[in-house]
């Protein structure tokens, strides 16, 4: 899934590498999916996009922004995109095919679910876009010590688990299940504790490893568990995942422990995250 650490990476990939590219053939859902999600009717997209040159990109929260002048493309949710130079590395499966003059392509494959937009001049009436455009970026300086408390101090605050605090609701725009995990293990907060029974010293901790996991993520090219613009994994060891379940923690030896909870699993440090 992209969230923020991927969404900063992949939008800085586009504009490295797709900036002034023309696009000439649109594909539109050549694979069918139940679960890729298009505004819009996806057989508009060719005439809409024909022709188009890329002239930016960038991201709000977990969503990746593509601009084509007056006209936008945002993915969010769980697309893989992917720039190929050569047609053997284009996806077999693909729910959007961007064909550039110069041979080369980008493509946007859906394996779980996964969002498509394409709209203009910014005008897309979407709650989660809007938020992830007004509210501030963990990973900047105006996401401060006192925006955090302002969060903490919601009436529903203390009811709230910590995955819940953080991970739903768009208080934090791009803060998922992912990121969420690594951010609980280096703030020692296990993820079902109730945010009702931390003290001023768990929250410093909490607010300081928001910000100083989610910047090592983006520095170190996001996380090994997604893949980037040319389908590699990102650089970022994660410390609590599926990819280490039952290796050892690197705090204190203890192995890495994985949970349902809340509609999804959890992985933590039963030694370093007390849940008591």
């Amino acid at each position: 899934m992209i969230e923020l650490p991927e969404a900063v990476v992949l939008s800085h990939q586009i504009a490295e590498h797709l900036i002034g590219k023309k696009i000439g053939e649109v594909t539109a859902l050549q694979s069918p999916h139940k679960f890729a999600w298009f505004l819009g009717e996806p057989q508009e997209y060719p005439q809409r996009l024909r022709g188009k040159r890329i002239t930016g990109a960038e991201s709000h929260g977990g969503m990746v922004q593509i601009r084509l002048g007056d006209t936008s493309l945002v993915f969010h949710e769980g697309p893989n995109l992917r720039y190929a130079t050569d047609p053997s590395a284009i996806p077999k499966k693909h729910q959007l095919l961007l064909d550039f003059a110069d041979s080369t392509s980008f493509s946007v494959s859906i394996q779980m679910y996964g969002g498509i937009a394409c709209f203009e001049d910014d005008e897309w009436d979407n709650e989660y876009y809007r938020l992830a455009r007004e509210k501030p970026s963990p990973i900047l300086k105006d996401f401060t010590r006192d925006y955090f408390q302002e969060l903490c101090s919601m009436e529903s605050f203390p009811k709230l688990s910590a995955k819940a605090f953080l991970a739903t609701e768009q208080r934090v725009p791009g803060l998922g299940n992912g990121v969420l995990q690594d951010i609980l293990l280096n703030a020692r907060i296990h993820p079902k504790r109730k945010m009702g029974s931390t003290s001023q010293d768990d929250l410093d901790r909490l607010f300081s490893s928001i910000k100083g996991t989610l910047q090592t993520m983006v520095k170190e090219g996001a996380r090994d568990t997604e893949k980037n613009l040319f389908g590699s994994p990102g650089g970022y060891k994660t410390l609590a995942s599926r990819k280490t379940v039952g290796t050892p923690c690197t705090r204190c030896g203890n192995p890495i422990t994985k949970a349902s909870y809340a509609g999804g699993a959890v992985y933590f440090c039963a030694s370093c995250q007390p849940l008591d």
